[in-house]
């Protein structure tokens, strides 16, 4: 059996992909699994570094005004769909499971080209483009916000990596506390704005930082990277722990009882799968995805969302401390938040797939794709799809280098357009919308440059 993943670009797309991989190896570990990527995404560090697979086809970046470039974009469209098209059939594939971004629109097309089934999985509230398109091809349609518009949707949450849905924050908080020097007898206030950081959100609390340690309150600060902040604090006061940069965002979590961040969609999806009760401050700019994304959680008592210019040091002194040094209060918005977290996305969504591939159409996993003959097959030798006899191969358990789908000699499969060469000098160059967390309005990501493995829980971070 095999399955093609379509998600890049940001940490909101590629983690719940990779999220979805490891509940599919982990149910079947003869499953074939393949990443699709472009070369300008966090894909290529995060894919291989998990232990999968990583496709690459050229990316199509869709200008945001009325530029001549727009003129480009059917050429290098049909080049990547046409790119997409040579993986799915390499690869075998039975379902392709989308999650937004540039990879996803040209492997939806290829994969309704091929008559494979689809899967789509959308983490914001305001679907992206790609995800509107493939809805389109399917009623297999998933979300992780409530009230997310798409065709056929239904609501099951955001795919989470087991270090995060199966974290015991309670039972782990001492020893976490313990990793970064903090103390086990005092409320722990995380902030972070993600992989690069939040200005307004260092600067914010660093400024109100002398009243929350006077207050009793710990500090746990990850600055971002790419931060210049130098932080001196006088002694004494409750410990403040500042970090450029966290793998281990897990051990953050068990540490605090609080929290200050963006609201992307994983980090909404993260906290409150954890219980973790936040402040959380979307960003002031962009389509409003993040005020979007935390509706919920405020609605359910979990959580205050506070607009990105009211976040100053008066209002942290006055309306946050006394919440953080309410214990009782604190435990309730834990509660709240606990309540409406999803720690099992990633099975269920798991199960769909695998569903879809034993079950056929309209089998156990539900109905035919649109667009599909009554009878056509999407088995491994089911349809009109050719299965080509190019070795597919399984890469679970090393970093298998990525695969490059450009070569203008290769016919797509069935007499699909032969792909142009990907060598196009208006392209845009590799520096190219490389968002950072949250200071990209459609990253939707929690903070992990590097989500790479896990196998010492204590192992101080990057």
């Amino acid at each position: 059996m095999s399955v093609v993943l379509a998600g890049g670009g940001t940490a909101g797309h590629i983690e719940p992909a990779l999220a979805l991989a490891d509940a599919l190896r982990r149910a079947d570990p003869e499953l074939s699994i393949v990443c699709l990527g472009t070369e300008r995404g966090l894909e290529t560090r995060l894919v291989p570094m998990r232990g999968y697979e990583l496709a690459l086809i050229p990316p199509v970046p869709m200008p945001r005004k009325l530029t001549p470039e727009l003129m480009g974009v059917p050429g290098r469209l049909n080049a990547s769909v046409a790119a997409a098209g040579r993986v799915l059939d390499q690869a075998r594939a039975q379902v392709l499971v989308g999650f937004g971004g540039y990879v996803a629109t040209p492997a939806y097309l290829a994969a309704r080209r091929r008559h494979v089934p689809i899967v789509v999985h959308e983490a914001n509230a305001r679907p992206g483009l790609a995800n509107r398109i493939g809805a389109r091809f399917t009623r297999h349609v998933f979300t992780g916000q409530p009230d997310t518009k798409l065709p056929h949707a239904s609501y099951v949450g955001i795919p989470l990596r087991r270090e995060i849905a199966g974290l015991d924050r309670l039972a782990l908080a001492d020893k976490a506390r313990a990793h970064f020097g903090l103390r086990p007898d005092l409320p722990v206030l995380l902030v972070t704005g993600g992989s690069q950081g939040a200005r307004s959100l260092n600067y914010a609390v660093l400024d109100a930082a002398e009243a929350i340690r006077a207050a009793g309150v710990q500090v746990l600060h990850i600055l971002g990277p790419r931060s210049d902040i130098q932080v001196q604090l006088p002694p004494g006061g409750a410990p403040y722990v500042t970090l450029p940069y966290l793998d281990r965002m897990d051990l953050a979590y068990a540490a605090a009882d609080f929290a200050i961040c963006r609201s992307g969609a994983m980090t909404c999806a993260e906290l409150t799968a954890v219980g973790l009760p936040a402040v959380y401050v979307p960003l002031p700019h962009g389509n409003g995805e993040q005020r979007l994304n935390a509706l919920p959680v405020a609605a359910a008592g979990g959580g205050l969302i506070l607009a990105d210019a009211e976040l100053t040091p008066d209002w942290i002194r006055s309306d946050l401390l006394p919440i953080l040094t309410d214990a009782q209060l604190v435990a309730a918005m834990s509660q709240a938040a606990a309540g409406i977290g999803h720690r099992d996305t990633d099975v269920r969504l798991a199960a769909e797939v695998l569903g879809l591939i034993r079950g056929g159409p309209g089998g156990p996993a539900g109905q035919a794709e649109p667009g599909r003959r009554p009878g056509e097959g999407h088995g491994q030798h089911g349809g009109r799809r050719r299965q080509h006899d190019e070795g597919r191969g399984r890469h679970g358990g090393g970093q298998a280098p990525p695969r490059r789908y450009d070569d203008p000699g290769r016919p797509g499969s069935r007499g699909y357009e032969q792909p142009r060469q990907y060598d196009d000098p208006g392209r845009p160059g590799p520096g190219y919308d490389e968002p950072g967390w949250y200071e990209d309005p459609r990253s939707a990501g929690p903070g992990y440059d590097q989500a790479g493995p896990y196998p010492d829980p204590w192992q101080p971070g990057r």
